[in-house]
C-alpha cells in the first residue's frame, strides 16, 4: 500500500492519487486500509473527493466512496473531475451539493404566520398552520402549508425551478417560484345570501412549467410529475 494510495488534502476536499497498474481489487483493499488508519485524523468533516493517476469508471468511483464511508467517519458529499480548478471548484461543488441536499431535506414550523411576519429558511419548509394575509414565506426549496395560504410565498429562492408550493387552502396574494411570479386576480364582491353554501376547500399545488406558474388540484397524477 506504500505508494498505491496517496492522499492529498485541501481545505475543502481530498485528492486521491491511485496506482494505475495495481489490480483493482488489491487497490480497494489499500484504499480501505488508508482511510481506516486515517479515520481519527479525518474526523467527521464533509469533503469533496477527486481521483487522479488512474482512469476509473463511474461505478468504481461510487464503490470507492462507499469504501471511504465504511472505513471512517468522513462524509464525501461529491466527486470532482480531475480537469477542474481544484480549490475553487471543491468549494463551489461542496456548497451546491449541500444546498441541494438541505433544500430537499426540509424542516417544520408549527404555528400561523400573521401580517408582517417573515419566515425565511435555507431548506424546504412544512408549515403546520396558516399563512395569513400580509405574511411572507421564503424558501430555497419547497413550501408545504398544512393550512390556508392567504399571504405571499417565494419557493426556489436560489433559482430552483423544480420547487413547488402546496397548501390545503390555496388563496395566495402572490406566489413566486425561482424567477417567475403569479398574482391572484382581484376578488369580485360576493352578494349576500341568506343560505350561502361554503365552497369545499381543495388541496392544490403551484409549480413552474416553461416560465409559467400553474396552480392545480393535488392528485396522484400531479404527484407523479413532481421533480425533486
Amino acid at each position: 500500500m506504500k505508494n498505491s494510495v496517496v492522499m492529498k488534502g485541501t481545505r475543502s476536499g481530498i485528492i486521491l492519487v491511485l496506482d494505475k497498474d495495481l489490480d483493482y481489487d488489491e487497490l480497494k483493499l489499500d484504499i480501505a486500509e488508508k482511510f481506516r488508519s486515517s479515520a481519527e485524523f479525518l474526523g467527521h468533516a464533509q469533503k469533496a473527493v477527486m481521483f487522479k493517476g488512474r482512469v476509473l469508471t463511474e461505478e468504481q468511483k461510487l464503490e470507492i466512496v462507499d469504501l471511504i464511508h465504511a472505513n471512517c467517519d468522513l462524509n464525501v458529499v461529491c466527486i470532482m473531475e480531475e480537469n477542474e480548478i481544484v480549490e475553487g471548484s471543491f468549494r463551489r461543488s461542496m456548497e451546491k451539493t449541500i444546498a441541494e441536499r438541505d433544500a430537499n431535506t426540509g424542516q417544520f414550523f408549527k404555528g400561523s404566520l400573521r401580517s408582517g411576519q417573515v419566515l425565511d429558511v435555507e431548506t424546504s419548509i412544512i408549515i403546520i398552520g396558516d399563512v395569513k394575509p400580509g405574511a411572507n414565506v421564503i424558501s430555497k426549496g419547497n413550501v408545504i402549508i398544512l393550512g390556508s395560504l392567504k399571504g405571499n410565498v417565494y419557493a426556489g429562492a436560489d433559482g430552483n425551478e423544480n420547487a413547488f408550493v402546496v397548501a390545503l387552502d390555496m388563496q395566495p396574494v402572490q406566489i413566486r417560484i425561482a424567477n417567475s411570479i403569479a398574482r391572484s386576480p382581484d376578488k369580485q364582491p360576493v352578494k349576500k345570501r341568506s343560505k350561502q353554501v361554503q365552497p369545499v376547500k381543495e388541496t392544490k399545488i403551484a409549480f413552474l412549467d416553461k416560465g409559467n406558474i400553474y396552480i392545480e388540484p393535488l392528485d396522484k397524477d400531479v404527484m407523479n410529475d413532481i421533480r425533486l
